[in-house]
Parts: C-alpha cells; sequence; structure tokens
C-alpha cells in the first residue's frame, strides 16, 4: 500500500532529534544520562493549577467543549494580549488549540495552499521545516549568523521574499535564547508589507524575558491585519502536557480557523481550558514563578562561562535555553554533542539540530536543578577546553 509523498517526507530525514534519541536509548538501557535537551520545565504543574483541572472535571466539564474554545478563556487571553501589547482584541480575535505545535500548524494551514513558499530562520525550532511540508506549503529557510547576534536582517528577508507567502518568526527565540529587537522587527515588517506577507509569529516564550524587552510585531503599524500569534501555557505556566495554546489574529481569518478545528481537532478538553483559566488569572506574579528557576541558572551559567575561554556564549536574552559557540574545539556541534554524551554522560543538542547557521554550537536547556546545572556546565566547559587544547 502506499503512503502519501506529505506524510512520507514531512520530516526530510532525522530533522535533528537523533542525539535526544541516543540519549533516550541509553536512559532506557539504564544508563545515567544528564539531559539537557528539550524545554522541558524541572518543575511539573502548579498544584493550585492542577487543583482547578480537578475541581473542573470533577465538576462535569468532561464532555466536548466549544471548538474554538471556551468563551472565557477566549476573552481571558484576549484581555492577556491587548494588556501586554495595546492592541485591540476580542474573543472573535482567538482561538484555542491543543497546544502551540497545533497552533503553527493551523496558521500556516490558514495562509498556505499547496505549493506556496512559506519562509522561516535558521536557525529554527525542529518542527518548524516539517509543520510547513505538513501543509503541503514549501519550506525556503533564511540564515541569520552568530556575527549579526542571529537577528535576521532585512537584506536577507527581502531577497528570499519574493514569491513567497508568509513568514514564520519566534522572538524570544528557541534556540538561541536572542530576543529580536526593535530594529530588526521594524525591518521584518517593512518586508512582510513590502512582499505582502502573512506574518507567522511564535510568541510562547514571552514570559522568559531577562535583558530587554519582548515586542509583538502584531503590536506594530500595519501588522494586526497581516499577523497570527501563536501562544501556550506550555512554557508560561509549566503546562506542557496539558496541550493547551491559541492563536490571535484577525477575526476573518479566526473564523476560518475555527472550520478547520472543526474539521481536525475538535478543541481543547474543557477542564483544561478552566485550568488555563485559572492560571492566566494568577497573572504576572505567577508567570515569574514559573520563570524564576531559568532566570537563577543563566545566572549561574553566566558565572561558569566568564571563568574559562573555550565556550563562548550567544548573550542568552530570554527563553530557557543556552547556546554556546564551541567552534573553539575544532568540532562541529555534532561530534562535541555526542562526544561529550559517550565521554561524560551529558545530553545537549547539536546547533545542527536546528539547520545550519549554528554550526559549531551545541545548545544547552537549562531544565534540571540548579547544583546538577551548574556541575553539568562545568564539565562541559571543561570537556571543551580540554577538545581546544
Amino acid at each position: 500500500m502506499h503512503l502519501s509523498n506529505r506524510i512520507t517526507h514531512l520530516t526530510g530525514g532525522s530533522d535533528g532529534w537523533d542525539l535526544f534519541n541516543k540519549a533516550r536509548r541509553m536512559i532506557a538501557e539504564g544508563v545515567q544520562v544528564t539531559e539537557l535537551t528539550i524545554g522541558e520545565h524541572d518543575i511539573r504543574t502548579h498544584p493550585a493549577i492542577l487543583a482547578a483541572m480537578n475541581q473542573s472535571a470533577r465538576g462535569g466539564h468532561t464532555g466536548y467543549a466549544s471548538v474554538p474554545g471556551t468563551a472565557v478563556l477566549r476573552r481571558t487571553v484576549a484581555e492577556r494580549v491587548q494588556a501586554r501589547t495595546g492592541v485591540p482584541t476580542t474573543m472573535e480575535n482567538v482561538m484555542i488549540t491543543p497546544g502551540g505545535q497545533a497552533a503553527l500548524f493551523a496558521a500556516h494551514s490558514a495562509v498556505c495552499d499547496e505549493g506556496d513558499v512559506a519562509l522561516y530562520l535558521d536557525p529554527y525550532y525542529a518542527t518548524y521545516p516539517g509543520t510547513l511540508r505538513g501543509v503541503g506549503a514549501v519550506p525556503r529557510v533564511v540564515r541569520t549568523r552568530p556575527e549579526d547576534g542571529f537577528q535576521p536582517q532585512a537584506a536577507d528577508l527581502d531577497t528570499a521574499a519574493t514569491g513567497a507567502t508568509s513568514l514564520l518568526v519566534n522572538s524570544p527565540n528557541n534556540p538561541t535564547g536572542v530576543i529580536y529587537n526593535r530594529d530588526t522587527l521594524g525591518g521584518i515588517a517593512d518586508v512582510c508589507t513590502r512582499h505582502d506577507l502573512w506574518l507567522i509569529s511564535d510568541e510562547v516564550y514571552d514570559t522568559q524575558v531577562w535583558e530587554g524587552e519582548h515586542v509583538s510585531p502584531r503590536a506594530l503599524p500595519g501588522m494586526a491585519e497581516r499577523t497570527l500569534v501563536v501562544g501556550s501555557m506550555s512554557k508560561s505556566h509549566a503546562m506542557t502536557g496539558s496541550r493547551c495554546g491559541w492563536i490571535v489574529g484577525p477575526a476573518d481569518a479566526i473564523s476560518h480557523l475555527i472550520d478547520l478545528a472543526t474539521h481536525t481537532t475538535y478543541g481543547v478538553p474543557g477542564f483544561i481550558q478552566d485550568a488555563a483559566v485559572f492560571a492566566l488569572n494568577q497573572g504576572a506574579p505567577l508567570e515569574a514563578e514559573i520563570a524564576e528557576p531559568f532566570r537563577r541558572r543563566r545566572a549561574l551559567a553566566q558565572t561558569i562561562l566568564a571563568g574559562q575561554n573555550a565556550v563562548v556564549p550567544v548573550p542568552s536574552q530570554g527563553a530557557m535555553y543556552l547556546m554556546l559557540d564551541i567552534r573553539a574545539t575544532g568540532m562541529t556541534g555534532e561530534e562535541f554533542a555526542d562526544a561529550l554524551l559517550e565521554t561524560h554522560r551529558i545530553a545537549v543538542m547539536p546547533g545542527e539540530s536546528f539547520g545550519t547557521a549554528a554550526s559549531g554550537h551545541v545548545r544547552v536547556a537549562m531544565t534540571i536543578e540548579d547544583g546538577a546545572f551548574a556541575d553539568a556546565l562545568t564539565t562541559l566547559c571543561g570537556f571543551a577546553a580540554g577538545r581546544a587544547g
């Protein structure tokens, strides 16, 4: 029997998960591995959120929920977005999705026809190219560069945008930890306007800002009508397994996205949505509590990295990751990560897992207890120093 080209060519290979899968196989075989690979909180969902979820489920909100999302959650998200960005936003601008990944897929389904060119930036979150292929779009990558601080350059975007339909951006950025500054965002907006592109803005790390400011491109002049924003409870509230996210955009686009959800996901469980409402209503104090371990570990990392010269950090302005330049070792990111795993049983992600722009780098997730994190990072730096020497 024949499977569709779309499903069999979805990943284009491993799409960067080889090292992660190797580490997980070692763990399954009983090997103790320190995992600094994926963005999974080491703390779990707050007990108060779980209590709200339990109360809702036991109260009977376990049947089919409204496909666009419950009215109260859509209003709560709209109020949060308007307060944070200043852009007028109502529930008609919001659809609730089963996590940010489903929102990315739906957003591209909304704006890309079969064969349309969809732009994305390198380095990128590992699922981006497959998401674009999955909706039938043709992925076209635009490289950013370490020497530019991984800030996308308007000239590069302008060259790539000819004949394209959409552009996907992510700030605060996974994997680099970079936050796009106002000049960068202005260049992105100019290119989108000049080439009549839809902008899809992945903002799931918007509560993890360590330096500077996060500006949603939807708030820039003329961008609200051409921007779809992806948000999620996963990173901001440590609700990764609950799968609750959203798309914010023009009301007409949202109405058609609701039709798509009716034929695909059919909504998000009501008790999870009620828990999300409770969590969002706790406001900034709970978001800061969830973000604090990463802020603290970033400070630990800065101290450790300042005491050596074999590893050069990309300035981490946001998100739960460090991107480390290990080119002084003469190794690729893949070679370094594999050797580190074999030698010290520490798993990090090769920069090449996220494209070619971060070749010679590794990404470290700040997702284990402080002491163990400091020990692992110190070991990584010592390993790099030995290879550089």
